[in-house]
Protein backbone atom coordinates (compact mmCIF):
# COMPACT_ATOMS: atom_id res chain seq x y z
CA UNK A 1 0.00 0.00 0.00
CA UNK A 2 1.53 3.19 -1.18
CA UNK A 3 0.88 6.78 1.01
CA UNK A 4 -1.27 7.89 -1.32
CA UNK A 5 -3.58 4.91 -0.83
CA UNK A 6 -6.77 5.74 1.33
CA UNK A 7 -9.15 4.16 3.33
CA UNK A 8 -12.22 6.14 2.51
CA UNK A 9 -13.21 8.46 -0.41
CA UNK A 10 -16.30 10.92 -1.03
CA UNK A 11 -16.77 12.05 -4.47
CA UNK A 12 -19.77 14.23 -4.68
CA UNK A 13 -21.29 14.48 -8.14
CA UNK A 14 -23.58 16.89 -9.58
CA UNK A 15 -24.14 14.72 -12.87
CA UNK A 16 -21.78 16.82 -14.69
CA UNK A 17 -19.38 15.03 -17.14
CA UNK A 18 -16.16 16.94 -14.86
CA UNK A 19 -18.08 15.52 -12.04
CA UNK A 20 -17.54 11.75 -12.75
CA UNK A 21 -13.69 12.12 -13.48
CA UNK A 22 -13.59 12.85 -10.21
CA UNK A 23 -14.89 9.02 -9.75
CA UNK A 24 -12.23 8.05 -11.93
CA UNK A 25 -9.55 10.31 -10.08
CA UNK A 26 -11.39 8.81 -6.63
CA UNK A 27 -10.50 5.23 -7.71
CA UNK A 28 -6.68 5.48 -8.39
CA UNK A 29 -6.75 6.05 -4.50
CA UNK A 30 -7.98 3.12 -3.07
CA UNK A 31 -7.58 -0.58 -3.39
CA UNK A 32 -11.08 -1.30 -3.00
CA UNK A 33 -13.96 0.39 -5.37
CA UNK A 34 -16.31 -0.12 -2.42
CA UNK A 35 -13.77 2.14 -0.44
CA UNK A 36 -15.40 5.43 -2.70
CA UNK A 37 -18.08 6.58 -1.76
CA UNK A 38 -20.17 8.72 -4.80
CA UNK A 39 -22.67 11.09 -3.41
CA UNK A 40 -25.15 13.73 -4.79
CA UNK A 41 -26.85 16.24 -2.49
CA UNK A 42 -30.21 17.21 -3.77
CA UNK A 43 -31.18 21.33 -3.08
CA UNK A 44 -34.25 21.60 -0.96
CA UNK A 45 -37.46 22.05 -3.18
CA UNK A 46 -39.08 25.91 -2.83
CA UNK A 47 -42.41 25.94 -1.32
CA UNK A 48 -43.69 27.51 -4.69
CA UNK A 49 -42.78 24.39 -6.67
CA UNK A 50 -45.53 23.10 -8.25
CA UNK A 51 -44.43 19.65 -7.46
CA UNK A 52 -44.88 20.71 -3.62
CA UNK A 53 -47.64 22.38 -3.98
CA UNK A 54 -49.84 19.55 -5.29
CA UNK A 55 -48.19 16.74 -2.95
CA UNK A 56 -46.81 14.77 -6.00
CA UNK A 57 -43.27 15.09 -5.04
CA UNK A 58 -41.83 14.07 -2.02
CA UNK A 59 -38.07 13.80 -0.43
CA UNK A 60 -38.22 9.87 -0.87
CA UNK A 61 -39.51 9.84 -4.42
CA UNK A 62 -36.39 12.55 -5.24
CA UNK A 63 -33.84 10.54 -3.76
CA UNK A 64 -34.74 6.86 -5.06
CA UNK A 65 -35.12 8.51 -8.77
CA UNK A 66 -31.45 10.20 -8.22
CA UNK A 67 -30.32 7.06 -7.23
CA UNK A 68 -31.38 5.07 -9.85
CA UNK A 69 -30.43 7.31 -12.00
CA UNK A 70 -26.85 7.48 -10.20
CA UNK A 71 -26.64 3.86 -10.58
CA UNK A 72 -27.56 3.79 -14.11
CA UNK A 73 -24.62 6.52 -15.01
CA UNK A 74 -22.03 4.27 -12.83
CA UNK A 75 -22.59 0.95 -14.99
CA UNK A 76 -20.15 0.79 -16.46
CA UNK A 77 -18.47 -2.49 -14.98
CA UNK A 78 -15.81 -0.52 -13.33
CA UNK A 79 -17.75 0.87 -10.50
CA UNK A 80 -19.90 -1.75 -10.01
CA UNK A 81 -18.47 -1.55 -6.27
CA UNK A 82 -18.54 1.96 -5.29
CA UNK A 83 -21.21 3.09 -2.60
CA UNK A 84 -23.88 5.76 -3.26
CA UNK A 85 -25.71 7.96 -1.44
CA UNK A 86 -28.29 11.04 -2.30
CA UNK A 87 -28.85 13.33 0.29
CA UNK A 88 -30.83 16.19 0.69
CA UNK A 89 -29.27 19.81 2.06
CA UNK A 90 -26.63 22.51 1.50
CA UNK A 91 -23.85 20.63 -1.20
CA UNK A 92 -21.54 21.88 0.95
CA UNK A 93 -22.14 20.68 4.65
CA UNK A 94 -23.81 17.46 3.57
CA UNK A 95 -20.43 16.42 1.83
CA UNK A 96 -18.26 17.48 4.89
CA UNK A 97 -21.18 16.29 7.20
CA UNK A 98 -21.00 12.69 5.31
CA UNK A 99 -17.32 12.87 4.84
CA UNK A 100 -17.28 13.10 8.70
CA UNK A 101 -19.57 10.41 9.43
CA UNK A 102 -17.66 7.92 7.04
CA UNK A 103 -13.96 8.78 8.28
CA UNK A 104 -13.04 9.65 4.85
CA UNK A 105 -9.52 10.05 4.74
CA UNK A 106 -10.26 12.36 1.03
CA UNK A 107 -12.68 14.50 -0.62
CA UNK A 108 -12.27 14.41 -4.40
CA UNK A 109 -14.25 16.99 -6.26
CA UNK A 110 -14.52 19.03 -9.47
CA UNK A 111 -14.33 23.03 -9.80
CA UNK A 112 -16.53 24.36 -12.10
CA UNK A 113 -14.43 27.23 -12.58
CA UNK A 114 -16.84 30.08 -12.28
CA UNK A 115 -15.30 33.37 -11.57
CA UNK A 116 -16.88 37.01 -10.87
CA UNK A 117 -20.69 37.62 -10.37
CA UNK A 118 -21.86 33.93 -10.84
CA UNK A 119 -19.52 32.67 -8.43
CA UNK A 120 -20.66 35.61 -6.30
CA UNK A 121 -24.39 35.12 -7.12
CA UNK A 122 -24.22 31.14 -7.29
CA UNK A 123 -21.38 30.40 -4.70
CA UNK A 124 -18.69 27.76 -5.02
CA UNK A 125 -18.94 23.93 -3.27
CA UNK A 126 -15.70 23.22 -3.30
CA UNK A 127 -14.91 26.43 -1.61
CA UNK A 128 -17.07 25.79 1.46
CA UNK A 129 -15.71 21.90 1.09
CA UNK A 130 -12.32 23.25 1.31
CA UNK A 131 -13.20 25.32 3.94
CA UNK A 132 -15.17 23.09 6.38
CA UNK A 133 -13.18 19.32 5.87
CA UNK A 134 -11.75 17.60 8.28
CA UNK A 135 -9.42 15.78 5.86
CA UNK A 136 -7.60 16.68 2.84
CA UNK A 137 -9.53 17.82 -0.71
CA UNK A 138 -8.54 17.54 -3.77
CA UNK A 139 -9.70 19.55 -6.44
CA UNK A 140 -9.58 18.70 -9.87
CA UNK A 141 -9.84 21.22 -12.88
CA UNK A 142 -10.24 21.13 -16.25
Amino acid sequence: MSWLQKQKVVVPVDFSDESFTAVKAAMDFVDDPGNVLVVNVLQELSPMEPGEIWQTIDHESRIRHTMKALRERLNDGSHDDVSTEVVIGDPGREVVAIAEREKAELIVLTSHGRTGLKRLLIGSVAERVIRLAHCPVLVLRD
